[in-house]
């Protein structure tokens, strides 16, 4: 028994692969090992990578950003923001903490700023409410 997996991202399918046979993944609660016949599970995925075995390609690693992982019978369908594949072990994981932690330290700087804004406009609209 295998599983088909497809890694999606947000205008594209970036990998449609058919008869794999494991599938190693980080997530928020730690790394998890999947096997064909393995419960239905829904994963939130951390950045890192993702590892599978494929009977026509043997082992492959890709890096992915964070996202969701469901695997339903033998369908895992893998969605993430970014990925890349490649065959060079340290140098995705150093492209995953590079490229993905970086952009993920804007996004929250973003976020911060977009909060102090909200609180700034709240403020002004009570200042305006009760003066």
């Amino acid at each position: 028994m295998t599983m088909q997996l497809k890694i999606l991202l947000p205008f594209q399918v970036f990998a449609d692969v058919a008869a794999v046979t494991r599938l190693v993944v980080e997530t928020t609660r730690g790394a998890y090992g999947l096997l064909p016949r393995r419960r239905d599970a829904v994963m939130v995925l951390r950045p890192g990578l993702l590892i599978y075995e494929a009977e026509a390609a043997g082992e492959v690693v890709v890096a992915v950003d964070g996202g969701v992982l469901i695997k339903t019978g033998a369908q895992v369908l893998v969605s993430v923001r970014r990925a890349m594949g490649g065959t060079d072990l340290d140098g995705l994981r150093a492209a995953v903490q590079h490229e993905f932690m970086r952009q993920s330290a804007e996004e929250l700087r973003v976020h911060e700023v977009l909060a102090k804004l909200e609180v700034g406009l709240l403020r002004r609209l009570g200042e305006i409410q009760h003066g």
